[in-house]
């Protein structure tokens, strides 16, 4: 669609460091580069609270703020990414409403909530469900987790929507050998250090040169004292980031949670070849002998990535430019105001953007809306 105003509702967003945040901060950037104006919905207008387990990831405690900022705007098209406060809140009034939107699909929120306090998985599945039933399209970052969430019924418009790398900002022309004054070969994470990321099944490999791992987060603490021969880099940024890829021999991805995993591409962009465990994502997009190794044997999937030719993965993400996940991003969006009258009926003559709408016209009985899924 041709779009002027876009409402972008977000849980996750800056100062966070994230893969979610990463892929959102480049399609904003991108979007108001074509002339679109974005309204970015985020926790940083609200009064906060540290995420239990996660201090560094800050929750709304007023999501219903959220509803007097998109009215005012008067949105196009409204885009929910994240299932947080914000998300279930502005999806609540959208569904009330009867308002068109899309979501996308970026974490395993009922994997994380399971591991993290006492709810059973299928609860938070049913959560999920309920998140994404009504959207208009649903995005998801690779064919391998489409099919996952089908089976789980997960969404009912699901589309493929390819996650693309910045082959400039990663590049072998990075490489220093200075970045890494240690016994090769490098064997590099980057990423958050939180429980998901099953971070320790890659510390504990019996893996000759150094481990170096590059980020943070909560279980962070309690690793590095598990593993003092590790090197700890904390959060990197910019050419720094860069070189710290470029620089090393092999990326390893011991993560099964993934719901893509944007460092893959920027590990192969970089020239580095990559071992991961078979998940979404890596499934999609490491191809064994070439750009690295994958297996459930993660010791076995490191021992030969690294001998695959570092050309030969800069090579496998030239057709995943930015710019073709960005425009399929676009395409999938959907006009906010329904072109048939609503589901519900507001509940005075004006609508819901403040803005006065005719009455709606009778709906004869046979076009009645059927209960809807969720």
């Amino acid at each position: 669609m041709s779009l002027r105003r876009l409402a972008l509702v977000t849980d996750a967003w800056r100062p966070q460091t994230n893969g979610v945040v990463n892929t959102l901060v480049r399609l904003v950037k991108h979007l108001e580069g074509q002339g679109t104006e974005v309204l970015v919905i985020s926790p940083d207008a609200h009064l906060t609270m540290p995420c239990p387990s996660y201090p560094e990831i800050r929750v709304a405690l007023d999501p219903w703020k959220a509803i007097k900022r998109i009215r005012a705007f008067a949105p196009e098209a409204v885009h929910v990414a994240t299932e947080g406060p914000l998300g279930f809140w502005t999806i609540g009034w959208l569904r009330y409403h009867g308002l068109r939107f899309t979501t996308s699909f970026h974490t395993r929120y009922a994997e994380y909530l399971s591991a993290r306090l006492p709810v059973p998985l299928e609860w938070g599945y049913k959560l999920v469900r309920w998140f994404h039933a009504r959207a208009q399209h649903t995005l998801v970052s690779s064919m391998s987790l489409l099919r996952e969430l089908e089976g789980k019924r997960v969404g009912h418009h699901l589309v493929h929507w390819p996650r693309g790398v910045d082959a400039e900002i990663f590049n072998p022309g990075y490489r220093r050998d200075e970045v890494y004054q240690l016994p090769r070969p490098i064997w590099l994470y980057v990423g958050r250090i939180a429980v998901e990321k099953s971070l320790e099944d890659f510390l504990a490999l019996p893996l000759p040169g150094s481990k170096v791992v590059v980020g943070d987060g909560p279980s962070r603490e309690a690793l590095q004292r598990r593993f003092p021969d590790v090197v700890w880099r904390g959060y990197r940024y910019g050419d720094d980031l860069s070189a710290h890829f470029a620089s090393a021999d092999c990326f390893v991805f011991p993560s099964r949670t993934e719901t893509f995993g944007n460092v893959l591409l920027e590990a192969m962009a970089s020239g580095l070849p990559v071992a991961s465990v078979p998940a979404p994502g890596p499934v999609d997009i490491v191809q064994e002998g070439i750009n690295g190794a994958i297996g459930d044997n993660l010791l076995e999937a490191c021992m030969r990535a690294v001998h695959c030719s570092r050309t030969d993965a800069r090579a496998s993400i030239a057709n995943r430019t930015l710019n073709a996940g960005h425009e399929v991003f676009r395409a999938h969006l959907v006009p906010v105001q329904p072109q048939t009258p609503y589901l519900i009926p507001p509940r005075s003559g004006v609508g819901v953007f403040g803005r006065r709408r005719p009455a709606a016209l009778p709906r004869p009985a046979h076009v009645l809306p059927q209960p809807a899924a969720g």
